[in-house]
């Protein structure tokens, strides 16, 4: 479990432009040792935050619009119209390259890109519905595709895509699936306290399950045993989970 103060030092520096260990702590009101003690004991702030030779401390993902530095751990990262601007050979391409910089493995080559084509297919179809809803108000988001931190051996984060908008990070899981499962559910949840330290305390993250083998499917499934849910969505639905969160029917 990450800790609260882990949380709010990595904001702190990810949203200025080179804070000292002192400064950090006066900010948050908190002992300077305590401070270096998260500085150098946690691990995802490791890997999302270097320290330059004046023992100033940087981001490496600045929490701001654009996101600058997300896209080196991103197989693909773009702003909205740009993606739909992409024909799917192009697309393809970029995220080839950007999966194989990242060190993404690419091994199961025929079923991974099938995958892709899948999820890319179901994106352009979603901002089709959205850009009939918010004209072009969304083509100003960010999207990104296979996210991944892994840089250190404490840290596992694999999200499928993950689309920001101006308060909230969207993190789609897909599966080629008509059928739900429990152990997928768990899995679309179980990246959302690390998404919350690299978007900070300024967006909330919300979870989904998308399968694209479905039809006409949208509803909230338990995560676990916690009092907790996360929605469920065909592909052809996906819109709806939007408008949940986001309220531009209303």
């Amino acid at each position: 479990m990450i800790d609260e103060l882990a949380m709010r030092v990595c904001a702190e520096i990810c949203r200025s432009d080179g804070l000292k260990a002192r400064e950090i702590a006066l900010r948050l009101g908190v002992d300077r040792k305590e401070i270096n003690q998260t500085l150098y004991r946690s691990p995802l702030l490791q890997e999302l935050c270097w320290q330059d030779r004046d023992a100033r401390w940087h981001g490496l993902i600045r929490q701001g619009r654009p996101h600058g530095g997300l896209q080196e751990f991103a197989g693909y990262y773009g702003i909205v119209r740009d993606f739909l601007s992409l024909n799917e050979e192009q697309f393809l391409s970029m995220l080839t390259e950007g999966c194989y910089r990242i060190g993404r493995s690419l091994t199961d080559t025929r079923g991974l890109f099938h995958s892709f084509r899948d999820a890319r297919e179901t994106m352009f179809r979603l901002f089709a519905d959205l850009r009939d809803m918010l004209g072009d108000r969304c083509l100003d988001w960010e999207i990104v595709f296979e996210f991944r931190l892994k840089r250190g051996r404490h840290v596992r984060i694999y999200a499928d895509v993950l689309v920001i908008t101006e308060e909230k990070v969207f993190s789609l899981e897909f599966k080629m699936k008509d059928a739900i499962d429990p152990e997928e559910i768990r899995q679309s949840a179980k990246y959302v306290p690390y998404l919350e330290i690299v978007f900070g305390p300024s967006y909330e993250v919300i979870p989904v399950l998308v399968l694209t083998s479905a039809c006409e499917l949208f509803r909230f499934e338990p995560i676990g045993r916690r009092d907790m849910v996360l929605p469920v969505v065909s592909g052809d639905m996906l819109f709806n989970v939007f408008d949940e969160y986001l309220g531009f029917l209303n």
